[in-house]
């Protein structure tokens, strides 16, 4: 049978070892040691790539385990209808993520438009202008001030 190191796994995953200790404290992942060093199985590895699948599309390590658990529990039938499930659930719930960011965008994308729009009615020059007038005020009593002190 195949084994692996905590190292090996993590490079393969692209995941860090503190990851991989991680899920070995939250009973998600059962590698066996040999001394000091963990040592992990492909059904360690395999339930690995499905905490890693789980939590990309979202799931809660609450709901991963429950489906990882219920395949040593109940048979691999019970797991493939709670996954379904879950997974039925995550999409509704990313759905409406979506939607919510859509709408985020779209009210963004209208402040951007009004706020250019805002700019070009005011033109170039007042800004400018502005800025200008103020340096000028600031340089002139600079000069004023080296004036009196030079008397």
């Amino acid at each position: 049978m195949k084994t692996y190191t905590i190292s090996e796994l993590a490079r393969e995953f692209q995941v860090t070892p503190r990851a991989l200790r991680f899920y070995e404290d939250k009973d998600l992942l059962h590698p066996a040691r040999d001394g000091l060093n963990r040592v992990y199985s492909s059904k360690d590895r395999a339930r690995l790539k499905l905490i890693l699948q789980g939590k990309r599309v979202g799931f809660s390590l609450v709901d991963i385990r429950e489906i990882l658990d219920l395949y040593t529990l109940e048979g691999h039938q019970a797991q493939l209808k709670l996954s379904l499930r879950k997974s039925r659930e995550q999409i509704r719930n990313l759905e409406k993520q979506r939607e919510d960011i859509e709408d985020a965008l779209e009210m963004l994308r209208k402040g951007v438009e009004w706020t250019e729009q805002k700019l070009k009615d005011l033109g170039p020059g007042s800004e400018a202008e502005q800025s200008a007038r103020a340096y000028d005020r600031v340089a002139r009593a600079g000069l004023d001030g080296e004036a009196v002190a030079s008397r």
